[in-house]
């Protein structure tokens, strides 16, 4: 298992290697993010966040997010209240997505 503090991370705290993500540096980011628990509604939007990426190369907007996850947006922003698409992808190991500040 390897920790949080082993992996790099950039100024903003996200991950500098998507490769180095896994289900407890997620939990860790989670707890540093002040979410002491990730239950399954976070972990159906952390994926649907890191399929995504893989798959097109960016993470989805919050529109797309809310429209496609299965998570309506007011659902999105209880579970990330910190800002869902960037929380999300920081805790699912991803860049900060764009238009994100």
């Amino acid at each position: 298992m390897t920790t949080l503090a082993a992996v790099p991370r950039n100024a903003e705290g996200f991950l500098e290697r998507v490769e180095d993500w896994d289900r407890d540096i997620a939990r860790e980011i989670a707890r540093e993010a002040g979410i002491p628990e990730l239950s399954d509604r976070h972990w159906l939007v952390v994926n649907y966040m890191r399929d995504t990426y893989i798959a097109t190369g960016s993470a989805p907007t919050i529109r797309t997010l809310g429209k496609e996850s299965g998570v309506q947006v007011k659902e999105l922003y209880a579970l990330f209240p910190k800002g869902p698409a960037k929380l999300a992808a920081k805790i699912g190991g991803i860049p900060k997505p764009k238009g994100c500040i």
